[in-house]
């Protein structure tokens, strides 16, 4: 392509593009669509929300001081705390049985264990003192870390599932088709040189 044809073709490409202006200009000049309303948050049917999670929702709203969200550390609750819970239990629009395994399941893991220190100040619904942590509560939150602890480590060391053993396995056994079978020789003593020992 010469000097000439290129120079044609810029000329029609800039005419083009003067042409292509006042069209778009008029598809500006039109109003806007009104912009659709979109929900708040997504929903996802196909993975509903745990209740208990809702109903540690709920007591984390409603007292704040005792059940800290994340990454607030948690701090350790009064003792016979669950009696103090079931008297707000139609407030918080909660039965007993899923008020007993919310507060189960906030009392259980690592981020309270931590919090389980001797001496350590225990908190009613208010976030008011509510006596102390006892030697024997803060090692029994120990032990349950360290149980953890090794479950999970336990969990991390474990060898592939046997589903995926059973699908690598014949893939080792069968030789390639396209490579012959290799097969590990047995043990063969060095051959002696004849011409290096006289007899």
């Amino acid at each position: 392509m010469g000097f000439e044809q290129l120079a044609a073709l810029k000329a029609q490409l800039a005419k083009q593009a003067k042409e292509a202006r006042p069209a778009k200009q008029a598809k500006e000049a039109r109003p806007a669509k009104p912009a659709r309303a979109r929900p708040a948050a997504p929903t996802n049917p196909a993975k509903p929300v745990d209740p208990v999670i809702q109903a540690i929702g709920k007591l984390q709203k409603r007292f704040p001081l005792a059940f800290p969200k994340n990454p607030a550390p948690k701090v350790p609750l009064k003792v016979g705390i669950f009696e103090e819970l079931l008297q707000h239990a139609a407030a918080l629009a909660l039965d007993e049985a899923m008020l007993r395994e919310a507060v189960r399941t906030w009392c259980r893991g690592t981020r309270y264990w931590t919090c389980m220190v001797e001496g350590t100040q225990r908190v009613d619904l208010a976030g008011q003192p509510a006596g102390e942590v006892t030697l024997a509560d803060a090692k029994r939150a120990q032990q349950q870390r360290a149980q953890q602890h090794r479950a999970t480590r336990a969990q991390k060391a474990k060898p592939q599932p046997a589903g995926e053993a059973a699908v690598s396995e014949p893939a080792k056994s069968e030789p390639a088709k396209s490579e012959p079978a290799q097969v590990e020789p047995a043990h063969v003593e060095p051959a002696k040189d004849e011409s290096a020992s006289p007899e």
